[in-house]
């Protein structure tokens, strides 16, 4: 198909705020039982019964957290919401209503604020999550988007990051590290583009990858598969910073050490392959990676037999004392200390 060389621009301000608030959110539908009032009023109305309300909220920012010069405005809106709805089954809780917080610069048209939310409002659908309200406004530094996420659950299904004990085991759900070089392979061939905007990328032999940077996936089935095995972790944590500094955030709130053995760290062959092309150590970007939004939990020993033969999980390690420190166990049995090298979006490098 060819493409349109003189797509439609409908300025923002033909519209106004409240006019583009209406036109963004004409299809979000309300189907969760707690939505009581979503858009439309000074403040959306929730009801959760006895149930406990888990709240989280994140900021994404162009330039810091994401280039539009590979990452299309629909799959951003998904991903703008995977990120949250992931932090709310970190705390092993149901996902169920969304804020939606957007500023944008002028050169965005209204056809571009469809193409966000109209990735906004699949990921609502597929999460199973309302849209319940927002705000929108000018900006003078490009795209900013700020979501909140809402999730319920009873509060002996709660699970925090300071639960885990001496002699737990380390789990981690799916695989590691393609995020990031997902990401790699984008960033290298922009660079290309560049250079010579003529060339067109060959992206099959990539195709995991950059789906796991473009298009994440939050593992909301995590909650309802260790509810049905009768597991419940004594801690857990969302893969967003990259593996060594989550298993520092659990280790330091829950007073305990680890061992990480290098050889059961999950990855996916795809993954490898092109750690090889890049010259990159698989180890290194696994542990260090981020953005994968797998779960990373600890559960009892006695539980090991619950879910070993599970295909959704990969004990990764154990926990120790805390006067043991934190390891990594490499394949040649050698200890090496676990720094967290994972992402800093304060880092001034």
């Amino acid at each position: 198909m060819l493409e349109d060389k003189t797509p439609q621009r409908t300025s923002l301000s033909q519209l106004g705020e409240f006019g583009l608030i209406d036109h963004l959110t004409k299809n979000f539908d309300v189907k969760q039982p707690s939505t009581l009032k979503g858009i439309g009023d000074d403040a959306a109305i929730l009801d959760f019964k006895n149930k406990k309300v888990v709240v989280s909220t994140d900021l994404l920012i162009e330039g810091v957290h994401f280039d539009l010069s590979y990452m299309p405005l629909r799959h951003l809106g998904y991903k703008a919401v995977v990120v949250n709805v992931s932090d709310i089954c970190a705390m092993n809780a149901k996902p169920t209503q969304i804020t939606v917080s957007v500023a944008v610069s002028n050169r965005f048209p209204l056809e571009a604020l469809e193409e966000l939310f109209d990735g906004i409002a699949l990921a609502a659908k597929f999460y199973n999550v309302d849209v319940i309200g927002g705000d929108t406004t000018s900006s003078q530094k490009g795209l900013i988007i700020s979501i909140t996420a809402i999730g319920e659950a009873n509060e002996e299904e709660i699970v925090y990051r300071n639960g885990a004990n001496d002699g737990d085991l380390l789990v981690v759900t799916g695989d590691l590290g393609s995020a990031y070089m997902g990401l790699q392979v984008l960033e290298r061939e922009k660079q290309v583009f560049q250079v010579n905007p003529n060339n067109q990328p060959d992206l099959d032999a990539y195709t995991y990858l950059i789906e796991r940077q473009l298009k994440p996936e939050a593992r909301h089935d995590i909650r309802e598969l260790l509810s049905k095995l009768e597991v419940k972790p004594t801690s857990m944590i969302d893969i967003s910073d990259g593996l060594s500094s989550e298993i520092i955030h659990i280790c330091k709130q829950s007073k305990v050490g680890c061992n990480l053995y290098e050889e059961k760290i999950p990855v996916d062959p795809q993954f490898i392959n092109v750690c090889e092309e890049f010259n990159i150590d698989s180890t290194t970007v696994a542990i260090n990676g981020g953005e994968d939004y797998e779960l990373l939990f600890t559960i009892a020993l006695d539980d090991f037999d619950k879910i070993k033969a599970n295909p959704n999980f990969t004990v990764i390690g154990h926990l120790t004392p805390e006067s043991e420190g934190i390891h990594l166990i490499t394949r040649a049995n050698t200890k090496i200390p676990l720094k967290a090298r994972g992402w800093n979006a304060l880092s001034e490098e």
